[in-house]
């Protein structure tokens, strides 16, 4: 089952998206029991949101050997390396990924997003881990990497808003399509190019590890999203481009590159 966030000249909706390219849309969340509201909508009259507002995204880092190589950063880490994006970096299927004004070093990163169903996860075994989980969609860790490098720490290079694309939706049953999701084909390209290419099979730490690592340390919540690491072949991106990121059997995520608007001084900025 493919579940949409979507908006609609009524608003805001969950809805379920069917193989004739129609919605359905459905009362309030998706978790539990769905119901159905009676209302369809063809894809081309709605626009497509992030698939799920989380509280908070766990990201893991250096989780494909072959990146940890490339970024030149040490040997690959022993146990899970967390860090988080605040909810307010999440964007959804075609918004654009913005640029903060005078970077010059951002990059993106395809990656499989994990989505938290109902029960949560906290203290879980990796046996327990996978009955934690609604679906599967995909994320793009964008990362300034200078900022990244000089500050040591990872929250301001990760953490601007736009820099968490997810989408196009959540795919709740990929073994039921024949798929597994601990070997999923992950790529991404920029303006055609192709920039990464590898398995989720290739993950340093796989799901059910990651579930029950992080629900060790933090209790996650229904709809949380963990971003399980990304393939080699990051590269940066500059306004006017667009950026596809595709995983096997959960479709292609792209969001344009725009420059950030300047921070006023005149006391309209945040």
């Amino acid at each position: 089952m493919r579940i949409v966030r979507f908006a609609s000249p009524q608003g805001m909706s969950f809805g379920v998206l069917d193989g004739d390219g129609q919605v359905a849309q459905i009362e309030g969340h998706p978790f539990g029991q769905i119901s159905f509201t009676g209302t369809r909508y063809a894809q081309a009259d709605i626009r497509l949101l992030s698939p799920i507002l989380p509280s908070k995204v766990v990201c893991v880092g250096k989780n494909y050997a072959d990146h940890v190589k490339e970024m030149n950063t040490g040997d690959a880490p022993g146990e899970p390396l967390l860090f988080l994006k605040p909810s307010t970096s999440v964007i959804g299927p075609g918004d654009a990924i913005r640029i903060p004004p005078g970077s010059t070093n951002v990059h993106h990163e395809a990656e499989l997003a994990v989505v938290i169903g109902a029960r949560g996860a906290r203290n879980v075994s990796p046996e327990q881990a996978l009955s934690s989980v609604f679906g599967y969609t995909i994320g793009n860790d964008v990362t300034e990497r200078d900022m990244q490098k000089s500050d040591g720490q990872w929250t301001r290079a990760k953490g601007f808003d736009s820099f968490c694309p997810l989408g196009p939706w959540i795919e709740t049953d990929l073994p039921g399509l024949g798929l597994d999701p601990s070997d999923l084909e992950i790529g991404c390209t920029v303006d055609g190019e192709r920039r990464q290419q590898g398995r989720t099979s290739q993950l340093l730490f796989g799901i059910p590890t990651l579930i029950s690592y992080i629900s060790r340390v933090m209790t996650l919540l229904p709809g949380d999203v963990v971003l399980t690491g990304t393939p080699s072949g990051v590269g940066p991106i500059r306004p006017g481009q667009q950026v596809e990121c595709a995983i096997q059997g959960l479709g292609t995520l792209t969001n344009t590159v725009s420059a950030a608007d300047a921070v006023s001084t005149a006391g309209g900025g945040l």
